[in-house]
C-alpha cells in the first residue's frame, strides 16, 4: 500500500508554508542571518515539537519564523518543501502564507512575495509541481489589519489565488473578517477559511454564510451539528482535513478516534492534507499512511480522496485534465 500511496498523484490544498520549516533549515537560516534562537541544536528544536494545543504550537511556530528575513530565505523555505513533497508524489501545492507575521517583524511584503514567486517558478520548471498561493489573514489580529494587508497586496494580485483565515480560532469568529472577505470577493479572489477545528460548528456556518467561502479548512467538528453535515453534503463543500495535525494538537487523542471515517460515511467531500508538516510529524504521504494504518481504507477510497483534491484545486483546467489522467492510470 505504501508504494501505491506514494505513486498516487496528490494535490495538497491545506499547507502553511511557514509550517514547513524543518529544524535543520531553521538552524541554517538562523546562522546565515545572525538570529539567536533558544536552541543549541537541531535535536533541541525537535524536542520542542510537543504541543498541548493549538496555542502552544503557534508560540513555537511564530518563534521559528524569526529566521525568515530575506527573499532568499523564503525561496529556500518553499523549495525545501517543494522538493520533499514532489518526492512523496505530491503534484500540486496550495500554500497559505501569513504576511502579517512577517510585516510585524519588519520584513517587507516584497521579500515574502518575491522569494515565494521564485520558488514557484522553480517548482514548475524543475519538479513539474504546480502551485497556488492563499493570502491568509491572522484571525487573532485586528480585522482592520487584514483589510490593510489586502490593499498592500494589490501589486501581487496576479500571484494570489485566494484569501484565507488562520491562526488561533477560539474567540475569533469568521464574521470578524466580513469586510476583508467581501473586498476579496470584489477583487475576484476565491475565499477559504479555517473553521471547526477547535472552534464550534457555528464558526463553519459563519464561514459559509458571512465569508462566502468555497472550502472549509479542517471542519472536523461539523459532526456535532446534523443540519450542518446535511448542508455540507448537499453543497458538496470541500473540507481540507489534516489528520496528523489534529492528532498532534490534541483535537483527537489517537488517530483511531479521528472523525474522518464518520465524515466519509456521511458523504462529505473530504481531502487529506498536512497543514504544518515540519511540526506535525510528516507530509502528505505520512498523512495518507496514518489513515491507512488507523482505518484500513482501500485503494479506491484513497484514490477518491486524491481525486476530490484535484477537482477542488486552484489550477488550470489543462493541469486538472493532466492530473485526472495520471490518477486514472494509478488504477
Amino acid at each position: 500500500m505504501r508504494d501505491f500511496l506514494k505513486a498516487l498523484p496528490k494535490a495538497e490544498l491545506h499547507l502553511h508554508i511557514e509550517g514547513t520549516l524543518e529544524p535543520e533549515l531553521m538552524m541554517a537560516l538562523a546562522e546565515r542571518n545572525g538570529v539567536t534562537l533558544p536552541y543549541a541544536s537541531v535535536e533541541e528544536v525537535r524536542a520542542a515539537y510537543d504541543f498541548d494545543d493549538l496555542q502552544s504550537f503557534l508560540d513555537l511556530y511564530f518563534q521559528g519564523m524569526s529566521v525568515l528575513l530575506t527573499a532568499r530565505d523564503f525561496e529556500d523555505l518553499a523549495m525545501d518543501y517543494f522538493q520533499r513533497a514532489a518526492a512523496e508524489g505530491v503534484v500540486h501545492v496550495e500554500m497559505h502564507v501569513d504576511p502579517q507575521a512577517h510585516l510585524s517583524r519588519g520584513v517587507a511584503l516584497e521579500a515574502v512575495m518575491e522569494g515565494l514567486e521564485r520558488a514557484r517558478r522553480r517548482a514548475e520548471d524543475e519538479l513539474d509541481l504546480s502551485t497556488a498561493m492563499i493570502l491568509a489573514f491572522l484571525r487573532d489580529r485586528p480585522a482592520e489589519e487584514a483589510e490593510s494587508l489586502l490593499e498592500q497586496a494589490a501589486p501581487y494580485l496576479d500571484r494570489i489565488d485566494a484569501v484565507g483565515l488562520d491562526s488561533a480560532e477560539v474567540g475569533h469568529p469568521p464574521s470578524k473578517f466580513r469586510e476583508a472577505f467581501r473586498r476579496a470577493g470584489e477583487l475576484g479572489l476565491a475565499r477559504v477559511a479555517h473553521a471547526g477545528e477547535e472552534g464550534p460548528p457555528a464558526y463553519i456556518h459563519e464561514a459559509l454564510d458571512v465569508l462566502d467561502v468555497c472550502r472549509i479548512d479542517h471542519g472536523v467538528r461539523c459532526l456535532e451539528d446534523e443540519a450542518l453535515v446535511a448542508r455540507l453534503r448537499d453543497e458538496a463543500m470541500v473540507l481540507t482535513v489534516c489528520p496528523l495535525s489534529n492528532l498532534r494538537l490534541k483535537v483527537v487523542e489517537r488517530m483511531e478516534a479521528h472523525p474522518l471515517p464518520a465524515m466519509l460515511e456521511a458523504g462529505l467531500n473530504l481531502t487529506l492534507n498536512s497543514d504544518d508538516p515540519a511540526y506535525f510529524g510528516g507530509g502528505m504521504l505520512e498523512n495518507f499512511l496514518a489513515c491507512q494504518r488507523a482505518f484500513g481504507w482501500s485503494r479506491e477510497t484513497f484514490a477518491r480522496l486524491a481525486g476530490n483534491a484535484i477537482e477542488a484545486a486552484f489550477m488550470s483546467e489543462a493541469r486538472r485534465a493532466e492530473l485526472r489522467a495520471r490518477l486514472a492510470a494509478c488504477g
